[in-house]
Protein backbone atom coordinates (compact mmCIF):
# COMPACT_ATOMS: atom_id res chain seq x y z
CA UNK A 1 0.00 0.00 0.00
CA UNK A 2 1.37 3.34 -1.36
CA UNK A 3 2.43 6.08 1.77
CA UNK A 4 0.51 8.86 1.40
CA UNK A 5 2.40 12.18 2.33
CA UNK A 6 0.61 14.59 4.70
CA UNK A 7 -1.62 11.93 5.97
CA UNK A 8 -1.71 10.98 9.75
CA UNK A 9 -2.74 7.37 10.83
CA UNK A 10 -4.59 7.25 13.94
CA UNK A 11 -4.06 3.40 15.20
CA UNK A 12 -6.93 2.38 17.84
CA UNK A 13 -7.20 -1.29 19.10
CA UNK A 14 -10.75 -2.09 20.73
CA UNK A 15 -12.43 -4.92 22.44
CA UNK A 16 -15.96 -5.50 23.35
CA UNK A 17 -15.95 -3.22 26.90
CA UNK A 18 -13.77 0.10 25.37
CA UNK A 19 -16.61 -0.07 22.32
CA UNK A 20 -18.54 2.31 24.10
CA UNK A 21 -16.21 5.10 24.68
CA UNK A 22 -15.60 4.93 20.70
CA UNK A 23 -18.20 7.92 20.08
CA UNK A 24 -16.39 10.42 22.39
CA UNK A 25 -12.92 9.17 20.67
CA UNK A 26 -14.45 10.24 17.15
CA UNK A 27 -15.80 13.42 18.35
CA UNK A 28 -12.33 14.41 19.52
CA UNK A 29 -10.88 13.63 16.22
CA UNK A 30 -13.36 15.86 14.90
CA UNK A 31 -12.53 18.64 17.63
CA UNK A 32 -8.69 18.48 15.41
CA UNK A 33 -7.38 21.15 12.88
CA UNK A 34 -4.00 20.38 11.06
CA UNK A 35 -1.99 21.75 9.42
CA UNK A 36 -2.60 23.34 5.86
CA UNK A 37 -2.85 20.20 3.19
CA UNK A 38 -2.81 17.99 6.28
CA UNK A 39 -5.91 15.11 6.82
CA UNK A 40 -6.23 11.81 9.18
CA UNK A 41 -7.42 8.53 9.04
CA UNK A 42 -8.42 6.47 11.60
CA UNK A 43 -7.74 2.51 11.55
CA UNK A 44 -9.99 1.57 14.01
CA UNK A 45 -8.72 -2.28 14.56
CA UNK A 46 -11.24 -4.84 16.65
CA UNK A 47 -9.61 -7.79 18.95
CA UNK A 48 -11.53 -10.30 18.29
CA UNK A 49 -14.95 -11.16 17.25
CA UNK A 50 -18.11 -9.86 18.29
CA UNK A 51 -16.65 -5.99 19.06
CA UNK A 52 -19.17 -4.56 17.10
CA UNK A 53 -17.36 -0.99 16.20
CA UNK A 54 -19.04 -0.02 13.52
CA UNK A 55 -22.14 0.27 15.92
CA UNK A 56 -20.55 3.06 17.31
CA UNK A 57 -19.43 5.16 14.54
CA UNK A 58 -20.85 6.97 11.22
CA UNK A 59 -20.91 4.81 8.14
CA UNK A 60 -20.30 7.98 5.84
CA UNK A 61 -16.96 9.34 6.86
CA UNK A 62 -14.81 7.83 4.65
CA UNK A 63 -11.71 8.75 6.74
CA UNK A 64 -12.80 5.63 9.36
CA UNK A 65 -11.36 2.24 8.52
CA UNK A 66 -12.39 -0.86 10.80
CA UNK A 67 -10.88 -4.12 10.64
CA UNK A 68 -10.60 -6.71 12.79
CA UNK A 69 -8.40 -9.48 13.54
CA UNK A 70 -8.13 -12.54 16.17
CA UNK A 71 -7.80 -11.95 19.38
CA UNK A 72 -4.31 -10.73 20.77
CA UNK A 73 -4.44 -8.06 22.55
CA UNK A 74 -4.03 -4.37 22.25
CA UNK A 75 -0.03 -4.73 20.97
CA UNK A 76 -1.30 -7.20 17.98
CA UNK A 77 -4.04 -5.07 17.22
CA UNK A 78 -1.94 -1.59 17.19
CA UNK A 79 0.30 -3.54 14.68
CA UNK A 80 -2.64 -4.93 12.53
CA UNK A 81 -3.96 -1.64 12.38
CA UNK A 82 -0.50 -0.11 11.13
CA UNK A 83 -0.45 -2.83 8.71
CA UNK A 84 -3.47 -1.11 6.68
CA UNK A 85 -2.59 2.22 7.66
CA UNK A 86 -1.33 4.70 4.43
CA UNK A 87 -0.10 7.99 6.77
CA UNK A 88 3.56 9.27 7.24
CA UNK A 89 3.12 9.85 10.43
CA UNK A 90 1.89 7.56 13.06
CA UNK A 91 -0.10 8.40 15.82
CA UNK A 92 -1.01 6.47 18.96
CA UNK A 93 -5.34 7.19 20.34
CA UNK A 94 -7.05 4.24 22.51
CA UNK A 95 -10.31 3.71 21.88
CA UNK A 96 -10.88 4.73 25.96
CA UNK A 97 -8.64 8.33 25.28
CA UNK A 98 -9.31 11.40 23.75
CA UNK A 99 -7.17 13.69 21.56
CA UNK A 100 -7.64 17.29 23.29
CA UNK A 101 -7.76 19.95 20.26
CA UNK A 102 -4.47 20.77 18.82
CA UNK A 103 -2.89 17.60 19.58
CA UNK A 104 -2.51 16.69 16.14
CA UNK A 105 -1.35 20.12 15.10
CA UNK A 106 1.32 20.11 17.33
CA UNK A 107 2.44 16.24 16.16
CA UNK A 108 2.71 17.38 12.93
CA UNK A 109 4.08 20.72 13.20
CA UNK A 110 7.24 19.61 15.07
CA UNK A 111 7.94 16.57 12.88
CA UNK A 112 7.95 18.72 10.19
CA UNK A 113 9.84 21.47 11.11
CA UNK A 114 12.60 19.18 12.75
CA UNK A 115 13.83 16.01 10.37
CA UNK A 116 16.25 15.36 12.59
CA UNK A 117 13.41 14.11 15.71
CA UNK A 118 11.58 10.44 14.68
CA UNK A 119 8.93 10.99 17.75
CA UNK A 120 6.94 13.00 19.75
CA UNK A 121 5.04 12.58 23.12
CA UNK A 122 2.58 14.83 24.79
CA UNK A 123 1.70 15.72 28.90
CA UNK A 124 -0.68 13.44 30.00
CA UNK A 125 -3.76 13.79 32.15
CA UNK A 126 -5.73 10.79 33.87
CA UNK A 127 -9.39 11.17 33.36
CA UNK A 128 -10.66 9.58 36.26
CA UNK A 129 -14.15 8.01 36.73
CA UNK A 130 -15.76 10.83 38.07
CA UNK A 131 -14.82 13.27 35.73
CA UNK A 132 -11.76 14.65 37.49
CA UNK A 133 -8.02 14.89 36.00
CA UNK A 134 -5.07 13.86 37.37
CA UNK A 135 -1.32 14.85 36.29
CA UNK A 136 1.73 12.38 35.13
CA UNK A 137 4.76 13.48 37.39
CA UNK A 138 7.86 13.16 35.41
CA UNK A 139 7.41 15.06 32.37
CA UNK A 140 10.45 16.28 31.24
CA UNK A 141 10.96 20.05 29.90
CA UNK A 142 9.94 20.78 26.21
CA UNK A 143 12.05 20.09 23.48
CA UNK A 144 14.77 17.48 22.46
CA UNK A 145 14.98 14.05 24.22
CA UNK A 146 17.78 12.82 23.41
CA UNK A 147 18.53 9.45 22.46
CA UNK A 148 19.38 6.88 25.65
CA UNK A 149 17.70 9.78 27.89
CA UNK A 150 14.04 7.03 28.06
CA UNK A 151 16.22 4.09 28.74
CA UNK A 152 18.20 5.68 31.24
CA UNK A 153 15.22 6.69 32.64
CA UNK A 154 13.66 3.52 32.80
CA UNK A 155 16.28 1.81 34.40
CA UNK A 156 16.02 3.44 37.58
CA UNK A 157 12.01 4.10 37.73
CA UNK A 158 10.75 1.06 35.42
CA UNK A 159 8.64 3.85 34.18
CA UNK A 160 9.28 6.38 31.22
CA UNK A 161 9.82 10.06 32.14
CA UNK A 162 7.03 10.31 28.78
CA UNK A 163 3.70 8.88 28.35
CA UNK A 164 3.73 5.81 25.86
CA UNK A 165 0.17 6.53 25.05
CA UNK A 166 0.72 9.85 23.93
CA UNK A 167 3.32 8.85 21.19
CA UNK A 168 3.48 9.92 17.39
CA UNK A 169 6.33 8.51 15.65
CA UNK A 170 7.53 8.98 11.90
CA UNK A 171 6.07 5.72 9.83
CA UNK A 172 9.49 4.41 8.79
CA UNK A 173 10.48 3.74 12.75
CA UNK A 174 7.49 2.08 13.63
CA UNK A 175 8.23 -0.31 10.90
CA UNK A 176 11.73 -0.14 11.24
CA UNK A 177 10.89 -1.61 14.85
CA UNK A 178 7.87 -3.84 13.84
CA UNK A 179 4.95 -2.04 15.40
CA UNK A 180 4.17 -3.07 19.06
CA UNK A 181 5.96 -5.57 21.20
CA UNK A 182 4.00 -8.89 21.37
CA UNK A 183 3.35 -8.62 25.07
CA UNK A 184 0.98 -8.97 27.07
CA UNK A 185 0.74 -5.32 28.47
CA UNK A 186 3.39 -2.48 28.03
CA UNK A 187 3.87 -3.24 24.24
CA UNK A 188 3.77 0.62 23.68
CA UNK A 189 6.24 1.22 26.24
CA UNK A 190 8.50 -1.32 24.09
CA UNK A 191 7.86 0.53 21.26
CA UNK A 192 8.67 3.87 22.88
CA UNK A 193 12.13 2.39 24.31
CA UNK A 194 12.81 1.24 20.72
CA UNK A 195 11.83 4.70 19.33
CA UNK A 196 14.57 5.99 21.35
CA UNK A 197 17.36 3.68 20.49
CA UNK A 198 17.26 4.59 17.00
CA UNK A 199 16.05 8.37 16.98
CA UNK A 200 15.93 11.41 19.37
CA UNK A 201 12.12 12.37 20.28
CA UNK A 202 10.37 15.64 21.40
CA UNK A 203 8.10 16.38 24.23
CA UNK A 204 5.10 18.66 24.24
CA UNK A 205 4.05 20.11 27.43
CA UNK A 206 0.63 20.97 26.31
CA UNK A 207 -1.79 18.23 26.99
CA UNK A 208 -2.09 15.75 24.18
CA UNK A 209 -3.69 12.85 25.49
CA UNK A 210 -6.50 12.32 28.27
CA UNK A 211 -5.74 8.44 29.37
CA UNK A 212 -9.28 7.48 30.83
CA UNK A 213 -9.08 4.98 33.88
CA UNK A 214 -12.09 2.50 34.19
CA UNK A 215 -12.53 -0.90 35.57
CA UNK A 216 -11.40 -3.15 32.05
CA UNK A 217 -8.12 -1.70 31.95
CA UNK A 218 -5.21 -3.94 31.20
CA UNK A 219 -3.53 -1.71 33.51
CA UNK A 220 -6.11 -2.80 36.09
CA UNK A 221 -4.91 -6.77 35.97
CA UNK A 222 -2.73 -8.12 38.94
CA UNK A 223 -0.19 -8.79 37.16
CA UNK A 224 0.40 -5.60 35.44
CA UNK A 225 3.27 -4.65 38.07
CA UNK A 226 4.43 -7.53 39.37
CA UNK A 227 5.22 -11.57 39.57
CA UNK A 228 6.75 -13.42 37.07
CA UNK A 229 4.73 -11.94 33.94
CA UNK A 230 5.74 -8.45 35.27
CA UNK A 231 9.75 -9.67 35.57
CA UNK A 232 9.74 -10.95 31.73
CA UNK A 233 7.66 -8.25 30.11
CA UNK A 234 10.84 -5.73 31.93
CA UNK A 235 13.30 -7.81 30.69
CA UNK A 236 12.19 -8.23 27.24
CA UNK A 237 11.85 -4.46 26.73
CA UNK A 238 15.64 -3.84 28.69
CA UNK A 239 17.31 -6.86 26.74
CA UNK A 240 15.78 -5.10 23.21
CA UNK A 241 16.48 -1.51 23.99
CA UNK A 242 20.25 -1.96 24.95
CA UNK A 243 20.30 -4.51 21.68
CA UNK A 244 18.94 -1.75 19.47
CA UNK A 245 21.33 1.08 21.46
CA UNK A 246 24.29 -1.38 20.98
CA UNK A 247 23.69 -1.71 16.94
CA UNK A 248 23.03 1.70 16.47
CA UNK A 249 26.52 2.64 18.20
CA UNK A 250 28.01 -0.19 15.96
CA UNK A 251 26.51 1.83 12.90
Amino acid sequence: MPVTERLISIVTPVYGPSARFLPEAYKSLLDQELPDGWTWEWLVQEDGDGVGAAGYLPADDPRIRISASRRGGPQVARTMAFGRSRGSLIKVADADDLLPAGTLHRDITVLTNHSEVGWTTSRVLDLLEDGSTRGFDMDPPEGVIASGAVLEHWKQHRRAQVHPASLCARRELVALLGGWLALPASGDTGLLLGLDAVSDGWFIPEVGMMYRLHEHQITRHPHHSTGEEWEARMNVMRERAEALHAWVKRG
